[in-house]
């Protein structure tokens, strides 16, 4: 049955759901059931973006090699061995349901200019809007550390927030996340819903395949970055991707209509009911038990797609310690003035990227040098934010007031080290306040 509206699902499929661990050889029998999943859920009216891994692992059969290789230039020259037959792949597979598809290879740099990223934000919109499903990979031909994601996961995250997605699905070798490992604990229990990410206890032990990179852990970052941008979600099992169609189905219904539960179902946990931010109700009299999965509920107040950007789209070049004074009119959103700048740390150009951290300032000694303590416990990162000076330029101007910036450095470009509009909190930090340490 088709929704009242059309849903944007996005689909990330890891190297080891498409690609035999010791063979090498594309699973075909679960790829054949991806495609025809996702143009099932084409023909009934929503958006769907599969972000797929695999190419060096293709990379590895078709030059008849057995293990990944450590040497980066092997690595690379691997994946564009394997990223030119997994599209073929891909392609063929979709062509026979007369279903178009689109390569979208993408590394951090192409997203850390906000020009860049909105171009492909507007790519993948206008692709969506044609009908079309891209298929979305890391460009391991060209990307280095510096300039990688990292994981797929991260990169499904990232793509499902650019393009307001309603649903990102992780799709792994494991029905759910389970309260311990269930290969070792056989009462080991499903977690179903979660509703605070950040109260999760969970078992991530599993790790990522000898042909990936991912592992349950970063599927639990992909869906902390994802959650937070107002996406649903989901970790289900990628030999069974029918499931993701039920999910969807059962997700929407209860969303729409919250009925009494049948016995046999499992009570959804409160703050589960619709949101200003969930998708228009499915109206459906079958709510039977889904496939296992894992949900995790989007946040009820998503961040700004700028804001997003700036948390997980730039890469930070250095950190700026603030006081409580400066966090605290940062969230009554004035900017950061030099006043409330204690110390800088890394070396960083105008207009990058920098993580904020708060400190306690300590008074001043006898020779008006002042210090500070970290918070207890310390916030390893409270937000960032992009700078209108450079490291050298904060370090001279740090704690003093904007009317003397032209006195020290000879110019003043903003009496603003930081304009409110290019800084953003996480989750954590904008739900809370930072904790005075008690005396020792």
């Amino acid at each position: 049955m088709k929704s009242s509206r059309q849903l944007t699902i996005v689909i990330k499929l890891g190297t080891s759901s498409i690609v035999d661990e010791n063979t090498h050889e594309p699973l075909l029998p679960i790829i054949t059931l991806i495609v025809e999943t996702a143009v099932k859920l084409h023909k009934d009216g929503h958006k769907v973006i599969i972000v797929s891994s695999g190419a060096i692992g293709v990379g590895l059969r078709r030059m008849d090699i057995e293990k990944r290789p450590k040497h980066l230039p092997r690595i690379q020259a691997l994946a564009a061995v394997g990223q030119c037959r997994l599209m073929s792949l891909w392609d063929s597979l979709f062509a026979h349901l007369r279903q178009p598809v689109a390569q979208i290879l993408l590394t951090r740099n192409d997203i850390a200019d906000r020009t860049q990223y909105l171009n492909a934000k507007n790519t993948l919109d206008e692709l969506l809007s044609m009908g079309v499903i891209p298929i979305v990979n890391e460009n391991d031909t060209l990307a280095v550390a510096e300039i990688k994601f990292g994981d797929n996961d991260t990169l499904s995250a990232i793509t499902a927030a650019m393009v307001q997605a309603d649903y990102l699905f992780l799709m792994t070798d494991v029905d759910c996340l389970y309260d311990e490992n269930p290969r070792i604990n056989p009462d080991a229990k499903p977690i179903e819903v979660v509703e605070d990410i950040d109260l999760l206890e969970a078992d991530v032990s599993t790790a990522g395949s000898s042909v990936g990179t991912g592992g349950m852990s970063t599927k639990i970052t992909a869906a902390r970055l994802a959650t937070s941008a107002g996406v649903t979600t989901v970790i289900t099992r990628s030999s069974n991707p029918g499931n993701v169609a039920d999910i969807v189905k059962y997700v929407q219904a209860q969303k729409g209509s919250q009925p009494a539960t049948p016995p046999s179902e499992v009570t959804p946990k409160s703050g589960e009911g619709r949101s200003p931010h969930s998708p228009s109700p499915l109206h459906f009299n079958d709510l039977s038990k889904p496939p296992l999965h894992t949900r995790f509920n989007p946040d009820p107040e998503p961040m700004r797609d700028r804001y997003f950007w700036i948390l997980h789209g730039l890469a930070p070049r250095g950190a700026i310690y603030i006081d409580e004074g400066a966090y605290n009119a940062l969230a009554g959103k004035a900017g950061l003035l030099p006043a409330g700048v204690v110390d800088v740390e890394g070396t960083f150009a105008q207009q990058e990227a920098v993580r904020l951290i708060i400190v306690k300032r300590l008074p001043s000694t006898s020779t008006g040098a002042s210090g500070y303590e970290k918070m207890n416990p310390q916030p390893a990162e409270a937000g960032r934010a992009i700078v209108n000076y450079s490291a050298i330029e904060i370090a001279r101007i740090k704690g003093i007031r904007s009317t003397e910036i032209q006195h020290v450095l000879g110019y003043a470009d903003s009496e603003y080290v930081a304009l409110r509009e290019n800084i953003a909190f996480s989750k954590r930090e904008r739900n809370s306040r930072p904790v005075t340490p008690s005396p020792t």
